[in-house]
């Protein structure tokens, strides 16, 4: 009966219109929405009015939630699920966000934890929160080929525990898929833990921190660097393309068009 009255709820709200200053925002304010063709945008559009209606913003020490801060966040979450489903996000609740980054004791219900010098971008708790630094948010979107992008990292996370656990391996199209993703995967984080030179060209020294971490910094790369991840870690590339349906490093009228319900 529960799910039943979601199916409903969520199509009420894609039937809304989307408001006017909803596609303002995105359009001035979320590169990659402009790079996106018609068979994506449809999808994903869908998934940000059922995303923006389920899920409680809260801004921590006084930040103001502003339909800006809204749409922005919940565009880099359902640009990770255009291809998948919006229910690999039932587990998330709520997003809590800091004016900037922010700096708190190390918890470890958490994945995100504080760089060198204590300062925190981001978290995702097992519990259904995220937490992020707006301030990095809008860093992410603004420097989209450098490989760092907070909110793909966090989300990533969310998308890793919808099985249950934070383990690296989220939930994958059918059996046959996780033999692969594991032996990929776990050669590279193995080696980026090493510190092998090719992995560490590619991915940041943190993904080498576990599994989990290797999974959220290999979407990063992914979405941000696709052209040097496919061409140094194609094994890695492969993977995450199957997974999330993208195909980044491919021109745009070239990407894939999402499966219609």
């Amino acid at each position: 009966m529960f799910g039943i009255f979601r199916q409903w709820k969520r199509q009420k709200w894609i039937d809304q219109p989307l408001p006017d200053a909803w596609l303002a925002i995105l359009q001035e304010k979320v590169p990659f929405f402009s790079e996106m063709k018609e068979s994506q945008r449809e999808p994903f559009l869908e998934q940000l009015k059922i995303f923006l209606g389920e899920k409680h913003f809260e801004g921590a020490q006084g930040f103001e939630i502003t339909d800006e801060v809204r749409v922005v966040i919940a565009a880099t979450a359902v640009r990770l699920t255009t291809y998948l489903d919006i229910s690999r996000y039932d587990r998330l609740t709520e997003i809590v966000v800091y004016e900037g980054d922010y700096r708190h004791p190390h918890q470890d219900s958490a994945l995100g934890g504080p760089s060198a010098d204590g300062i925190v971008y981001g978290e995702a708790h097992r519990f259904g929160t995220v937490v992020l630094s707006w301030k990095a948010v809008v860093r992410g979107l603004r420097h989209e080929d450098d490989g760092q992008d907070t909110a793909t990292h966090e989300f990533a996370h969310v998308l890793d525990i919808a099985d249950g656990s934070f383990d690296g391996t989220p939930i994958l199209d059918s059996m046959k898929d996780y033999q692969p993703w594991a032996e990929v995967m776990s050669k590279h984080f193995l080696a980026l833990r090493e510190g092998k030179r090719l992995e560490s060209k590619v991915l940041d020294s943190y993904g080498a921190t576990n599994e989990a971490e290797f999974f959220a910094v290999a979407s990063e790369v992914f979405f941000e660097k696709p052209e040097k991840m496919k061409k140094l870690l194609p094994d890695v590339y492969e993977r995450l393309q199957s997974f999330y349906g993208w195909d980044p490093a491919l021109p745009v009228e070239e990407q894939p068009d999402p499966k219609s319900e």
